[in-house]
């Protein structure tokens, strides 16, 4: 910017040679640039001032909309309001079985809310409403009546019979808004495996539904996405087998005096889950809260044995050892094996169940006598690295795989230091802890020939094509064994006529929470397959802390618990999955055949 000189040489040179006063010309070139100022800082004055009257009436006019579009709805809980102008999603598409039948749908309701201006007697309403809803109460309400409060939510779902008696205490000041609610037509059956639902984004006219645990919190992207049209989420599971198995688990439970029970059906070559059962359960229609902090999980009706629920699994583990054995050429179903005693491991003794001595047997008398001296030495010729890589395959140190939320809790426990006592005690089931589904997962490779085949809730086209983790010859001579541990072993209670059973019992004691084991209580285990000559599904039964009185004496092991529980609960399901028992009639000796 350049500035004009207040006194300019040329002007003051003129006005002296004309006998002017030069101070005059300084004075008024002052006067001119106090002028320009003057203007400039009106100027930049009116233009803040717009600036001002624009943010101001940009505010009120918000404000005004605002406040329009607030006297026009309908009003919300404050602390579940939404932004003005979101939506709520309300569709949630409908669970099925594998036969299309419905686990879990929606269902048209009202909930129920007050706005406490506009009652026009308090006390009336809260004692009415206190009989209609027992758990609610009066005092609580009145306070709330009464006060400074202008919204109150009283119940988020009610049943037609209570929006009536609702309606007929006629008091404005108690309002109904519509919305919907997540119904499971079949009570607790599948509990565990649907989970539950609650809600989410809440207003007075809709509310989100969400899933909080199961399926319904696995898959809930896709039950609530637009996109897929409303079409269904299908299960594998059996809606008929499912409600059989938790009747027959249910009564086993409660005949073994059990603390708790679980049960899984799998697909030897679809890897679908067709029923799983964990007892206690619960109604998801009314889902209890989850166990407070210190409190242990597995004794809540939420916890998920199947899934959660990791423990040694005994002498169900077995069968691995000598299938590996097997299919690494060590030995064969014939070989002959040292069972006999003593055999030590460092300072710990490798013992028998009730001090038995076996001697030199067959491996094939190994898994039938259930022998740990025999499975042990078999584990210490295949070595712990190879022990290792074989469970691995077979996902033993993986969470449970199934696409359940709650499934990821379920994370194998196995020691830190994996050395010769470790590859013993693991190879009849004790220092390694797994789900029963995992249990199932390995069951299954046996029984489909040699194939890991990862368990899934989702139903299925088509068989799947698993990784190989043993030979064919090593999965058949497995289940020649398995079939002879229920034809002359310690699994005969689970021979079911018509349908030829193969399978091995496993008994566990049960850990203690801060280390060391219980002498009286254990974990029962069966994990069965069906029929034996040419297997479909896997059984695995599992008891914690059964007990039972038979022939005088109190027994705890699988063989006198597990097992009937799970011979009762494949001769009631196998009819219903479609199999025909196979029986052999006898020779009609006392029938004469004449001529005509």
């Amino acid at each position: 910017m350049i500035r004009k000189p207040l006194r300019p040489l040329a002007q003051i040179i003129t006005a002296r040679e004309k006998g002017e006063n030069p101070d005059v010309i300084e004075r008024e070139n002052l006067a001119e640039r106090h002028a320009e100022m003057q203007t400039k800082a009106r100027q930049r004055a009116e233009g803040r001032l717009l600036v001002l009257c624009m943010f101001f009436l940009m505010a009120f006019t918000a404000i005004g909309v605002r406040m329009g579009g607030l006297a026009t709805s309908d009003p919300v809980e404050p602390i579940a309001s939404t932004a003005s102008g979101s939506t709520i999603a309300m569709q949630r598409a409908d669970i099925v079985d594998r036969n299309g039948r419905i686990l879990a749908t929606n269902l048209e309701t009202h909930s129920l809310y007050a706005q406490p201006p506009q009652m026009v007697d308090p006390q009336h309403v809260a004692t009415q409403l206190v009989e209609i809803f027992p758990d609610l109460d009066r005092d609580e309400l009145l306070e709330d009546f009464t006060g400074k409060r202008k919204f109150l939510w009283i119940k988020r779902k009610i049943s037609p019979e209570q929006k009536q008696a609702v309606h007929d205490i006629g008091d404005p000041g108690l309002l109904f808004g519509p919305r919907e609610m997540r119904l499971y037509p079949n009570g607790s059956v599948a509990a565990h495996v649907l989970g539950g639902a609650g809600f989410g984004k809440e207003g007075v006219s809709a509310a989100e539904v969400i899933g909080v645990a199961g399926v319904e919190k696995e898959f809930d992207g896709y039950l609530r996405d637009p996109a897929n049209g409303g079409r269904p989420l299908e299960l594998s599971l059996d809606l008929t087998v499912q409600a059989a198995s938790e009747q027959v688990l249910m009564g086993g439970m409660r005949l073994m005096n059990a603390k708790g029970a679980t049960s899984v059906l799998m697909d030897v070559h679809t890897g679908e889950v067709i029923s799983v059962v964990s007892l206690p359960d619960f109604d998801p229609n009314d889902r209890p809260r989850p166990p407070t902090s210190g409190f242990d999980p597995s004794v809540s009706p939420l916890f998920n044995r199947a899934v959660q629920g990791v423990y040694e699994l005994g002498s169900t583990f077995k069968i691995f050892t000598t299938a590996q054995a097997i299919d690494l050429g060590l030995v064969n179903a014939q070989t002959i094996v040292d069972a006999s005693g003593p055999m030590r491991i460092g300072r710990f003794p490798i013992g028998e169940f009730n001090n038995k001595n076996f001697g030199k047997i067959s491996v094939t008398d190994v898994i039938i006598n259930s022998s740990n001296r025999g499975t042990g030495r078999l584990a210490l010729q295949i070595g712990p690295q190879r022990q290792q890589e074989f469970l691995d395959a077979l996902g033993m140190f993986d969470p449970t795989p199934i696409e359940i939320v709650e499934a990821d809790g379920g994370q194998p426990l196995k020691p830190r230091k994996w050395g010769e006592l470790s590859t013993v005690t693991i190879s009849y089931g004790h220092g390694l802890s797994t789900s029963p589904m995992h249990l199932a997962a390995g069951y299954a490779a046996i029984a489909n020939g040699g194939r890991y085949i990862r368990p899934t809730i989702l139903r299925q086209a088509a068989p799947q094509t698993g990784t190989r983790v043993m030979s064919e010859q090593a999965a058949a001579e497995s289940r020649e064994m398995l079939r002879k541990v229920v034809t002359s072993g310690t699994a005969s209670f689970g021979e079911v006529p018509g349908y030829q059973v193969g399978g091995k019992t496993g008994t566990a004691d049960k850990p203690k929470p801060r280390g060391g084991y219980y002498e009286s209580k254990v974990i029962a285990t069966f994990a069965a397959m069906f029929p034996a000559h040419d297997p479909k599904y896997v059984l695995v039964v599992t008891l914690d802390e059964p007990s039972v009185i038979a022939h005088g004496e109190e027994r705890r092991s699988a063989g006198w618990t597990a097992v009937p529980v799970a011979g009762e609960m494949i001769g009631r399901i196998a009819p219903l999955l479609g199999l025909r028992p196979q029986v052999e009639p006898d020779w009609l000796s006392d029938i004469t055949l004449t001529s005509n």
